[in-house]
């Protein structure tokens, strides 16, 4: 099998899956890889960076930390495909790089049934 490299690790974590305790792996579905959190680690060292804001996997509770809190999956659409449900959230930075998240609570089957839409919690 043939993992990632360095040099397209970046786009690896953004569009593969975190669930490994480390190193790299083949994913259940085929189509990707898993990754654990020695790949996270490495790739922040070698580009300086504190943290990974990534997307593109459904988290139920709208974001989830991986890896010791050094990358963040957020996913911002509640109750996904109406298969999942999950919360969507949003992520802010302010100024001193201090992350937040508006949760966009999943609709109860009642809302979905009336059209109705999500409601909003910060975190």
């Amino acid at each position: 099998m043939s993992y990632p490299s360095l040099l397209s690790l970046f786009t690896s974590i953004i569009h593969h899956y975190c669930s490994l305790p480390q190193g790299w792996g083949e994913n259940d579905r085929g189509v990707s890889f898993t990754f654990g959190g020695d790949v996270v680690r490495q790739f922040l060292r070698r580009h300086d960076l504190d943290l990974v804001v990534r997307a593109h996997q459904v988290v139920e509770d709208g974001y989830e930390f991986f890896a010791g809190r050094e990358l963040v999956t957020v996913f911002s659409a509640p109750n996904y495909c109406g298969e999942f449900d999950n919360a969507g959230a949003m992520m802010t930075v302010d100024d001193t790089l201090m992350c937040s998240f508006q949760i966009l609570k999943p609709a109860s089957a009642a809302q979905q049934r009336g059209g109705g839409g999500y409601r909003t919690t910060g975190r």
